[in-house]
Order: C-alpha cells, then structure tokens, then sequence
C-alpha cells in the first residue's frame, strides 16, 4: 500500500478572483452548480451535510440538494431520523459541496427552517414510487433486526399498485436559511482561492481568506 502521506494531486482548472464575483453568493452558487451539471460532476447535488446534538456532538451524512431559494437551500428527509432529531434540538447546520471534476468546493451554514407541507408534498409525489415506498418503510436510524422486514414491506408496496402511497407525516422538506458562504477553487502549490461571504445586519459582506 502507497504511504497515505504520500498523497497529493496539484490543482490547475482554474482561478478564483473575488472581485469579479457578485454581491450576494446565491447567484455564484447556482452559477457554479450549472457549470458542475455542465461538466457531468459526479452526484453534482451531493453534500455533506453536519448537525450537532444537544450535547455538542456533530454528526455528518451525505444528503441531496433539491432547490436552490433566494434565502439558501433545500433538501428533504425523515424528520424522526438521527439528523431530523439534532435539528430539532439545533437547527443550525454546515453542509460542504466537492467537486472534484473542477477543483472545487462550496461550504455554507446556515440555519435550518421546514418547508411548508404543501412544498413537502409536491415534491414527494414527484418521486418514483420505489422512492415514495422506501420513505414509507424506512424508519430511519432506528435499529431493525434484518433486512428482510424491509423487502417484504417493499414488495407489497411495489406489486400492489392499488395501494396509494402517502407521504408520512415525519417526512419533508428543510431550507437552509444560509448567512455564511464560501468559494473554493483549488490552485498550484495548495495556495488556494477562496471567497468568503458573510451576512451582517442583513447585509452580505465579502471578502478573500488566505488559503
């Protein structure tokens, strides 16, 4: 096995020049993400996503962007789930976009808010029904005794199609309300490019950070 220390890849795709970005990050951020899709980024809406419990323990979990708001982000999960239950308790997150493909990383915090039912619904009818099944089968992070209680809840939701899928109550949607965002592009020798973007008295502030 190669020494692990070893390890290092040089970044060279590009540059990032604070001053040429907006005032706001949401727009660089949905520029970003169309220049990801457009260059087949692997998993392109994929992010780590941390929440931290009532006893100071951070925990964190790949999730799936779903929209991008004027206010920050969105995604969707069981609210009775491990994250749904710290986010209950704080509701203030970090989540970390990687594209490797571009050499480029997006981090942003924010605090947490659930989408309206109606918002929560819509998106869970737009869903295969294999998806809609496993949201309904699925108590997420709970412990269970095998798989196979699993597959037979499945099998009878996916062979009975007469059978009318609701969406559970402890299943939606949450937004980050972002106030915190920031640009990484990696450069040559690790001296990287990053743009900072923070919200102060309502009003976004930007700047260069060392890298």
């Amino acid at each position: 096995m190669k020494n692990i220390a070893d390890l290092r890849k040089e970044y060279t795709k590009g540059a990032l020049e604070p001053n040429l970005l907006g005032d706001t990050p949401l727009p660089v951020f949905s520029s970003w993400f169309s220049q990801a899709l457009e260059s087949e980024v692997l998993e392109v809406n994929a992010m780590i996503l941390s929440s931290v419990n009532a006893l100071g323990r951070p925990s964190s979990r790949v999730v799936l962007l779903k929209d991008i708001t004027e206010n920050g982000i969105i995604f969707y999960t069981n609210y009775q789930s491990r994250k749904g239950l710290e986010l209950e308790s704080n509701p203030f997150v970090s989540v970390v976009f990687y594209w490797a493909e571009l050499e480029r990383q997006v981090r942003m915090e924010g605090q947490v808010r659930k989408v309206s039912e109606a918002d929560s619904d819509a998106y869970f009818y737009s869903r295969p029904r294999i998806s809609q099944a496993g949201a309904v089968v699925s108590n997420q992070s709970r412990v269970i005794p095998d798989r196979q209680a699993l597959d037979d809840k499945m099998d009878t939701l996916m062979t009975d199609t007469s059978i009318k899928i609701q969406r559970p109550n402890h299943w939606g949607g949450y937004e980050i309300v972002v106030d915190r965002v920031e640009f990484w592009q990696g450069r040559p020798g690790r001296v990287h490019d990053r743009a900072l973007y923070e919200k102060e008295d309502g009003a976004w502030i930007k700047s260069r950070l060392s890298p």
